[in-house]
């Protein structure tokens, strides 16, 4: 790995110990693969993910957020910007005729969900399995059982190059897994998010909850993965596509397109990130000659390739 070529000292300065050299990344991802970030800065808050994102950029440097690290693959050689490792986890919950939470968004989803349940409010009972944080919800339009961010967001505030301002949710644009940000028609950052819950009772709400991560731990499979690797085509699934190439159970070194559900490529232990992404190629160009679909990421790579 090459030497950091980033401001250390300028960093620490300004950081402080927040600041950490050559952390290798695979433990902060779902997937528990990939190389080292040359520089790390932690932050706790959303005032202090505002503070080092101005920072970063009053320093021309580049950066990449890193929340749950559950739609990502990190490269193999690691990253050469600085990762924001975000842990802004703040919550509080509003009651009334009209209730509502606002998180960080450093928040892990499904822990907010199962908080919610746990005071009586239901609305966010499809979140109680998604994996990564809120922030990474709003980013990719997160969604499972029928319910998705699109029909629970109010508003979010985010640091833009105009400073911190309030979007509604019409201003996100979302689409299947996608919005305005994730198609980086617009650079921002997501600090917080405002969002629509349901008076209701903690049993009713627990309930369908059990039944929801029952129905995916039956449906999807065990061990490190990054989640749903494609976008399901319209009118298809990407899982039955890959089914129907005859790829379940495909391996490369440790890499492995799962035998139970084939949009999900399991990590086997010290499995490299070039191995998933041959993994992902073999996929796409099987799938493209046997169905003529063209399959699309859902998931995204994260440094040097």
């Amino acid at each position: 790995m090459n030497a950091p070529t980033l401001p250390l000292d300028a960093l620490r300065v300004q950081f402080g110990d927040a600041v950490q050299e050559n952390v290798p990344l695979a433990p902060y991802t779902s997937a528990r693969i990939g190389g080292a970030a040359d520089v790390m800065l932690t932050v706790k808050s959303a005032d202090e993910l505002a503070e080092a994102v101005t920072g970063l950029r009053a320093q021309g440097l580049d950066f990449i957020l890193l929340g749950g690290g559950s739609n990502v693959l990190v490269s193999d050689r690691g990253v050469r910007q600085v990762v924001v490792l975000n842990r802004a986890k703040a919550v509080q919950f509003y009651s009334g005729d009209q209730p509502r939470v606002r998180a960080e968004s450093g928040t892990t989803f499904s822990q907010l969900a199962h908080r919610t349940a746990t005071k009586g409010f239901a609305g966010l009972e499809w979140a109680a399995a998604v994996p990564g944080t809120v922030g990474g919800a709003l980013y990719g339009n997160a969604g499972a059982f029928g319910g998705d961010v699109l029909h629970n967001l109010i508003s979010a505030e985010l640091l833009t190059g105009d400073g911190r301002v309030t979007w509604p949710v019409d201003k996100f644009g979302y689409g299947y897994r996608t919005s305005i940000l994730k198609r980086a028609e617009l650079k921002a950052v997501i600090l917080s998010a405002e969002l629509r819950l349901i008076n209701a009772t903690k049993a009713e709400v627990s309930a369908k909850i059990a039944q929801f991560s029952a129905d995916r731990k039956a449906g999807q499979p065990p061990g490190a993965s990054m989640g749903s690797m494609f976008k399901n085509p319209e009118g298809d699934h990407a899982g039955r596509l890959i089914e129907a190439a005859g790829l379940k159970g495909a391996r490369i070194g440790n890499a492995e397109i799962s035998t139970l559900h084939g949009n999900f490529f399991i990590n086997h232990g010290r499995t490299d990130a070039s191995d998933i992404r041959a993994l992902i190629d073999l996929a796409r160009k099987t799938v493209k000659e046997k169905s003529g679909v063209e399959l699309e990421l859902e998931i995204e790579f994260v440094g040097e390739w």
